[in-house]
């Protein structure tokens, strides 16, 4: 085997378990919040940094600053210059790339599937759910988080957040199915459902 997965998810629906399974599925490594640490090991920067702006949105810069940069590498004047929370997006967007480069694996969040866009071997999947369903999961998740209220307010909040991130780094849009090439439902089959389902996608992609 040697694809790259990438998981896009709403908040609450169950993306990250879903991708660590499916991880387990193919015995490959498995990337959420392990990339932080990688990313700071690589980068130089601290890891706090690095999670104080972990898939949060940005403003006050041009898009196409960050990717003028980016190909001028991180010596170039702008990036000396350039607001840190865009230091850390080009810092994990080079992790990325250096973690699809040493083999197979899954990748959740962090615009993966736009840092990856040029590799022919990656599949790219997004995780929605239910409102219900997210709400109970994060319920059950989060000790302080004990109403629906509540819960329902951090789903919004942390899925206008992701959105935002996404949309502002990448060209395309997060969540809307031709983004990607798989969009699952993890309400309708369940998270052991979901994740037959995309193993099965990824050995049907991987035997073409």
């Amino acid at each position: 085997m040697d694809t790259i997965i990438t998981i896009g998810r709403q908040f609450g629906s169950g993306g990250r378990e879903i991708g660590q399974k499916v991880a387990d599925h193919f015995g490959i490594k498995f990337y959420d919040k392990e990339l932080l640490t990688r990313a700071a090991k690589d980068s130089g920067f601290a890891k706090e940094m690095i999670q104080d702006h972990d898939e949060r949105p940005t403003t006050s810069f041009l898009y196409n600053l960050v990717m003028d940069t980016y190909s001028f590498g991180y010596n170039s004047s702008s990036f000396i210059d350039m607001p840190i929370s865009h230091k850390i997006f080009l810092a994990q967007f080079d992790t990325i790339k250096k973690i699809a480069d040493e083999g197979p694996c899954v990748i959740v969040g962090r615009c993966a599937d736009y840092a990856l866009a040029d590799y022919k071997n990656v599949v790219n999947v997004f995780v929605h759910a239910d409102e219900e369903d997210k709400i109970n999961r994060v319920i059950e998740r989060y000790s302080d988080i004990n109403t629906r209220d509540k819960a329902l307010e951090m789903i919004l909040k942390k899925d206008k957040q992701r959105q935002s991130y996404y949309n502002y780094y990448s060209s395309k849009k997060w969540g809307r199915s031709d983004t990607y090439d798989l969009t699952v439902n993890s309400s309708v089959l369940g998270i052991e459902g979901t994740v037959k389902l995309i193993t099965q996608f990824v050995e049907d992609f991987e035997s073409r």
